[in-house]
C-alpha cells in the first residue's frame, strides 16, 4: 500500500504525541514490562469534519433554534465523528506493517499486541507503575509515545499509555461521612408514618430538599424515561439499603426496585463489606427526587488485576472505564439510552492527558446530541487542592476537574444551609485548562470575569469553560449504608439530586409528547429566573501555597456573588420555573 511505502521510508522520523516530564506524583515504577506481556490499546481517529458535532449539539439543544429537541440517531452522530477513509487506511496500514491487526469501529481502532511490538510501534518503553495506596495492583504505562510524522494528523491519541491519574482518579466526590451509632437491619426499618422518619445528626432529608426547591410534580412511571447513574471503583449499591431508605423517606416506593446493567466486567456484589456509600447515595437521592421514574445503575469494571503482585502483576484488564463506558453507551440504540445520566466521579483535569480529556468530552457531547442529559459533580476541592502544576515547573495554578469542566456536561456544585443557602466551602469550580468557553455561557461568565478584574488572573485561563453550571444542597444527606443511617456530604450528593430534577422535567415533557431535554445547558443559561442566585459563602482551596498566605485561612477562594460564579454556577433550582420552561402547561402538583 502507498502508506506502507511512505512510512517505511520515514521510519526514523517520529512525532512525540504525548509525554510526561516525570513519573506522576503518587506513583512509582515497579519494574520494566517483559517483552512477551500483552498490552491492549485504543487509537482515537480525528473526525473528517472537526466542527460538525459541536454545531449539531448546539443546534438541537438551543431552545430558540427551530431544530430544538430534534435529537440525532446513532448513525447520524457516527457520521459526524467519522474519520476520512484516508485516515483509517493510514492507521491500519501502519499497524499491519508492524505485524498488528487492528479492529476498526468508526473513529476508534483497537488492538492487542506484545509489549515488544508496542514499544517498537510507539518508540516507547512500557513499564509497570504502582500508585501509592492502590491495592488493585500495578498498571502498564509509559511516560511518552510517538507516532510517525506522517501519521500525526491521523491520530488523536493512543491510550492507555500516558494516562496515570491520581489516587483520587475517578474517586467519588464524597467530602465527608458521619455515621450514627445505632444499627438497624432492613427488617426493622418501618414505613414512615405519622411518627415521622428516622433521623441523623445535622442531616437534611428528602422532604426538606423537595420543599426547598418547590418540587411537587408527580410523574408517572415510563420505561421511555429512565434516569441512570454510573458506578466505578467497585462501588455497589445495596438492595437492602435501598429498601430501608424507601421505607423511611419515600414510603410510596417501599416495594420498588431498580435495574443494574453490568458493563465491561462490572459486578454488583451484595456482600456487607462491598456496600458502596457513593452508589447508595446516588441511588437513594435519585429515588427521593424522581420517584416513580425507573432507575438504572451502570456498574462499570476496569481497575486492573484483582490479585496482582509487584513482580508478577499479570495481564492488565482495561483501566479506562470512562472510555469503555461511553463507548458502551454510544453503541446502544437511542431507545436503549437513559434520558438522564448522573455521575459523581472526577479527578484533576491536569492529571488527564489533554487529548484524552477532549476525546471523552466529545463522547459525552455525542450522548447529548442523542437526547441524554449528562450530569457530573463539580468536585470537592474549591479552586483546587495542592494547586501545583504538573508540567515540571511546580508553579501555583488552580485545578479544574475532569470531566466536570467538559462543556457538554451539566456540572453541579454545592450549597449548605437554608434561608438563605450559601456556597459550601468544598464546592469545586473554576475554568478549564483544555476547553474554551462555549457560546451558551459566554455572557454569564464574562460578566463575572469583568467583575473580578485581575484577581487570581495568573492562576487560571480566563478564556476557559467556566464551571459549575448549577448547584444544590451538598451537606449531610441522610443515606442508608449497611443498615445504618449516615450523613454524607459532597457534590456527590448534589449531582444525583439535580439529576432527579432533570428526570422529572423529562417526564413532564414526555407527558406532553415532547422529546427529552438532551444537552440541557443552553436552556439553563437562558433561564436565569429559574434559579435562586447564591450570594453568600465561598469555595476555598490551595491551602499552604505562599501566594495565598495573606488571605483569610491561608486559602484561595471563589466567592459566591450575584450572577454566575465559579462555586455555585447559576444557583439552585426553582423547580416550578424550570417545569414551566421545559414543559409548558404541566402543573407542579
Amino acid at each position: 500500500m502507498l502508506w506502507s511505502v511512505l512510512l517505511l521510508a520515514a521510519g526514523a522520523s517520529a512525532h512525540v504525541k504525548s509525554s510526561l516530564p516525570s513519573v506522576p506524583s503518587g506513583w512509582k515504577k515497579v519494574r520494566a514490562a517483559s517483552a512477551d506481556e500483552n498490552v491492549s490499546l485504543k487509537i482515537a481517529l480525528p473526525a473528517h469534519q472537526p466542527d460538525a458535532l459541536e454545531t449539531a449539539i448546539l443546534r438541537v439543544s438551543d431552545p430558540n433554534h427551530y431544530e430544538y429537541g430534534m435529537h440525532l440517531s446513532s448513525d447520524e452522530v457516527r457520521s459526524l465523528v467519522a474519520p476520512s477513509a484516508e485516515t483509517t487506511d493510514a492507521v491500519t496500514s501502519w499497524l499491519n506493517r508492524n505485524g498488528i491487526k487492528g479492529k476498526v469501529d468508526n473513529d476508534w481502532v483497537s488492538f492487542t499486541t506484545s509489549v515488544a511490538k508496542a514499544n517498537n510501534l510507539l518508540n516507547t518503553t512500557f513499564a509497570w507503575y504502582q500508585q501509592d495506596g492502590d491495592k488493585t495492583g500495578p498498571k502498564l504505562r509509559t511516560l511518552q509515545y510517538s507516532v510517525p510524522d506522517e501519521l500525526d494528523d491521523y491520530v488523536d491519541m493512543i491510550q492507555p499509555t500516558t494516562r496515570f491519574g491520581k489516587l483520587a482518579a475517578k474517586a467519588s466526590t464524597i467530602f465527608e461521612i458521619f455515621e450514627e451509632p445505632e444499627t438497624k437491619g432492613v427488617g426493622n426499618v418501618k414505613v414512615a408514618g405519622e411518627e415521622g422518619h428516622p433521623t441523623c445528626t445535622g442531616c437534611i432529608y428528602p422532604d426538606e430538599i423537595r420543599s426547598l426547591y418547590n418540587i411537587k410534580y408527580k410523574p408517572s412511571a415510563s420505561d421511555k424515561n429512565t434516569v441512570a447513574f454510573a458506578s466505578y471503583l467497585e462501588q455497589y449499591s445495596n438492595y437492602d439499603d435501598f429498601t430501608s431508605f424507601a421505607k423511611a423517606f419515600v414510603p410510596e416506593a417501599a416495594d420498588r426496585n431498580y435495574t443494574v446493567n453490568l458493563v465491561k466486567g462490572g459486578l454488583h456484589d451484595q456482600s456487607p463489606d462491598k456496600i458502596g456509600v457513593e452508589a447508595n447515595l446516588d441511588l437513594q437521592y435519585i429515588l427521593a427526587v424522581s420517584n416513580p421514574i425507573p432507575i438504572r445503575e451502570y456498574s462499570i469494571g476496569g481497575r486492573g488485576p484483582l490479585v496482582p503482585t509487584a513482580n508478577q502483576p499479570g495481564p492488565e484488564i482495561s483501566n479506562e472505564p470512562y472510555l469503555d463506558f461511553f463507548q458502551y453507551l454510544l453503541s446502544l440504540k437511542n431507545s436503549e439510552l437513559p434520558a438522564t445520566l448522573s455521575t459523581s466521579y472526577g479527578e484533576e483535569e491536569q492529571s488527564v492527558p489533554r487529548e484524552y480529556a477532549l476525546k471523552v468530552c466529545s463522547m459525552i457531547g455525542q450522548l447529548g446530541a442523542r437526547g441524554v442529559s449528562v450530569i457530573f459533580s463539580s468536585g470537592d476541592s474549591g479552586p483546587g487542592g495542592a494547586c501545583i502544576r504538573n508540567d515540571g515547573t511546580n508553579s501555583t495554578y488552580f485545578e479544574p476537574t475532569f470531566p466536570g469542566a467538559c462543556p457538554w456536561v451539566t456540572s453541579v456544585g454545592g450549597t449548605y444551609q437554608t434561608a438563605p443557602e450559601k456556597a459550601v466551602d468544598f464546592s469545586s469550580g473554576g475554568f478549564s485548562m483544555y476547553h474554551k468557553r462555549p457560546v451558551y455561557q459566554e455572557r454569564a461568565v464574562k460578566k463575572y470575569l469583568d467583575k473580578i478584574g485581575d484577581t487570581y488572573s495568573e492562576f487560571f485561563d480566563n478564556q476557559g469553560r467556566g464551571f459549575p453550571d448549577v448547584s444544590a444542597q451538598a451537606s449531610r444527606y441522610a443515606v442508608y449504608v449497611g443498615g445504618r443511617l449516615a450523613g454524607v456530604s459532597g457534590t456527590s450528593a448534589s449531582a444525583p439530586m439535580f439529576a432527579g430534577v432533570v428526570a422529572l422535567l423529562n417526564a413532564a415533557r414526555k407527558s406532553r409528547g415532547l422529546p427529552s431535554l438532551g444537552f440541557i445547558n443552553p436552556l439553563l443559561y437562558a433561564a436565569r429566573d429559574a434559579f435562586t442566585d447564591i450570594v453568600g459563602g465561598a469555595g476555598t482551596g490551595c491551602q499552604g501555597r505562599p501566594e495565598f498566605a495573606a488571605d483569610a485561612g491561608g486559602s484561595a477562594k471563589w466567592n459566591a456573588t450575584e450572577g454566575w460564579d465559579p462555586v455555585t454556577g447559576l444557583g439552585t433550582p426553582k423547580f416550578d420555573k424550570l417545569l414551566a420552561l421545559a414543559a409548558p402547561g404541566v402543573e407542579n402538583a
